[in-house]
């Protein structure tokens, strides 16, 4: 598609407006007193003082004179011109926590294509995202340790299921936290975590009857476990994801974030600036041992995204999938992944089953979705269980063997489907 047409809609949107959702508006509620910090972000969000209710039709002309710049000149703007500028000078000027952004930073970004990490699964190639995410190896992993049990012989939400997804993620999650980081900064062992033969390993430590609780990292082929130290990054969700395929079969899968909600609270030009800084872990050594995601000049945070495609044996992508979701993204796509190709349920379906899962803390079961006949059983199996929230936003094509696709939207947010 030409560029210039490729902003025709977000500029109608920023300029007719939309209507604020009950989602939103409760979000913008919740998160009032940190909005308020910033006179341009307070006069978007909190008009005449208070927060936009539900229904309320927000508009944003700066946002749509920003994106016809981008539509006229191409991105050379946003890192050269006028809009680089006045990120620098906002920034600097925040009154409470001035930063320090500058031009040369803009000068110096590279975008950098990197190879997706891939790996078989039954009889499709999985591909997802490598580092600086973690999500397309925690994916993988997780999917890998599982192979050897018959998923697809228990309910999706039985005990047994929620047991042994659960002492997977513990070992996912364990790596994670240990490895994964900027490549161009750190060594990341991505082949050696998703090799067969050291998830076969890895998978042996699940006890189908009992939780071994906290899990170590393991070591995959050429690194020792003493090398560096557990991470400890914030990791704050408010992202978004999209998944498309055109009639040509090709499909795109995207995550994109601001990463805390609203991000920093910092508007410029009608959009707000991210304050993804909070994915590095804020303690550069543990026990003596550097942190792999620790925070340096020029490197690039370690994210959870996972965007996803699978394919046939012929190469042909079958499937698109992603969520937003902060960390929790990961089991919201390998979740899905089990609902289509273990379950062989729809899309719509994969996405509306209930989360659970463990970031190697305790068991977590999505509140509200009829999983608290699950606590006692898990107890009794040694996991420590907490009910919590799990805002996934899943989107999810499927190829149809007749011809066509099926989509879906997850309920929990404002997604929708359309199609061509």
């Amino acid at each position: 598609l030409p560029w210039a047409g490729l902003f025709d809609y977000p500029v109608r949107l920023a300029e007719q407006g939309f209507a604020v959702s009950p989602r939103m508006a409760a979000s913008i509620a919740q998160n009032e007193q940190y909005l308020r910090r910033y006179p341009a972000t307070a006069a978007y969000f909190l008009p005449q003082g208070r927060p936009l209710a539900a229904g309320a039709v927000l508009k944003n002309p700066e946002f749509a004179r920003s994106v016809r710049l981008l539509a006229r000149s191409g991105s050379a703007p946003f890192y050269h011109g006028a809009p680089a500028q006045k990120m620098v000078k906002t920034v600097a000027a925040a009154a409470d926590n001035p930063g320090r952004l500058a031009m040369a930073d803009f000068k110096a970004y590279r975008v950098i294509e990197r190879a997706p990490v891939c790996q078989a699964y039954r009889e499709y190639e999985i591909c997802g995202m490598g580092a600086p995410s973690s999500g397309g190896v925690a994916v993988l992993q997780l999917l890998g340790m599982l192979a050897r049990f018959q998923l697809n012989t228990l309910p999706p939400t039985s005990a047994d299921a929620v047991h042994l997804y659960s002492e997977a993620g513990r070992l996912a999650f364990a790596d994670r936290e240990r490895y994964l980081a900027d490549p161009d900064f750190v060594a990341v062992p991505q082949v050696g975590l998703i090799a067969p033969d050291y998830l076969a390993a890895r998978s042996q430590l699940i006890d189908p009857q009992r939780s071994h609780g906290p899990a170590r990292a393991g070591e995959p082929a050429g690194v020792k476990l003493s090398a560096w130290g557990r991470d400890a990054a914030p990791e704050l969700p408010s992202t978004t994801h999209l998944v498309a395929f055109d009639r040509d079969g090709r499909a795109a899968s995207m995550t994109s974030s601001v990463e805390d909600a609203f991000g920093s609270r910092i508007m410029v030009r009608g959009f707000l600036l991210n304050n993804q800084m909070t994915d590095f872990s804020f303690l550069p050594e543990q026990d003596g041992a550097p942190v792999a995601n620790r925070i340096q000049p020029g490197k690039r945070p370690r994210s959870a995204m996972s965007p996803t495609l699978v394919l046939d044996q012929q190469g042909q992508v079958q499937m698109a999938v992603g969520s937003p979701g902060g960390s929790l993204i990961i089991h919201y796509v390998a979740q899905a992944l089990l609902g289509l190709l273990e379950w062989r349920l729809d899309p719509q379906a994969a996405a509306n089953l209930p989360h659970y899962g463990s970031r190697n803390g305790p068991t977590e079961l999505e509140a509200d979705q009829q999983l608290e006949r699950l606590i006692e059983p898990l107890r009794q199996r040694g996991h420590e269980v907490k009910l919590t929230p799990m805002t996934s936003g899943l989107s999810i094509i499927v190829r149809q063997p007749q011809g066509g696709y099926l989509g879906e939207a997850d309920p929990r947010r404002e997604g929708k489907v359309s199609g061509f």
